[in-house]
């Protein structure tokens, strides 16, 4: 009787993975062996890393990755994609999340970019960071309702704030000035602050040409060029391009 008010309190806290932990535990014929200290550590760890788990999948799911199931450990079955995995391990390992740092992956149709760029955020994801996926052709219909309806402005704090925003082909279809401005209003919020991924088809030296106004575009590049790390994809290697401009980390 006192057990089942102790695991119904522990639900009531709202500690099921303990609870249940614990009933596991009383199932367990050599539990005894162990000391209450020893008991009371699992059961707090089993907590600790199921509220973790739970999260991370909360992370993911409002991500909406286009590859939720891509990971960095993959990346050895990848390699007709010619992606160097230390290149990609040392990033995904270290603080550029933190530190709101562009990562900019080009290359041809079917190298790998999308998969590559999700990857990178479900780690991310998996270290307890947010993320969102968005396409950028399909942007300016997403801001357009969004300025009609009234929440522009929310959606703008929304994206200012999550720590992973994922822009899935750059490049790709071209944009009118409203959307210019409001993508460069998005940049500009993350620049140095929050991480931004994009893929792109086109080659980053051609970037200004299709972003279209001149001065727009070199704000737009100058934020996400501050502290960047850039992937090329050629279908067979990372290729390692020249020495990269001030700020940058080219792979």
């Amino acid at each position: 009787m006192m057990m089942n008010t102790t695991l119904n309190q522990l639900r009531g806290l709202r500690l099921e993975t303990m609870a249940q932990a614990l009933e596991q535990q009383l199932a367990q014929s050599g539990i005894g062996a162990m000391s209450f200290e020893e008991r009371l550590a699992l059961l707090v760890d089993r907590e600790v890393h199921g509220r973790q788990d739970r999260r991370c999948a909360r992370l993911l799911k409002t991500a909406k990755l286009k590859y939720p199931q891509a990971a960095i450990e993959d990346l050895d079955s990848r390699s007709t994609r010619g992606i160097e995995r230390s290149a990609v391990m040392s990033l995904a390992l270290g603080e550029w999340v933190n530190a709101g740092h562009a990562v900019l992956i080009t290359g041809a149709t079917g190298a790998g970019k999308s998969w590559l760029a999700c990857a990178l955020a479900q780690h991310a994801c998996r270290r307890g960071h947010s993320a969102l996926y968005l396409r950028v052709p399909r942007l300016g219909e997403e801001l357009r309702i969004r300025h009609a309806n009234g929440t522009f402005t929310r959606w703008l704090d929304t994206l200012k704030n999550t720590d992973v925003l994922l822009l899935d082909d750059w490049g790709m279809a071209a944009m009118d000035s409203q959307t210019r401005a409001d993508l460069l209003e998005i940049i500009d919020d993350r620049a140095s602050q929050r991480a931004t991924i994009i893929t792109s088809q086109l080659p980053i030296e051609h970037w200004h040409e299709w972003i279209g106004d001149q001065t727009v575009a070199d704000a737009m590049l100058d934020r996400l060029m501050q502290n960047h790390h850039r992937f090329t994809l050629t279908g067979e290697s990372l290729r390692k391009k020249s020495p990269p401009a001030q700020g940058s980390t080219d792979h």
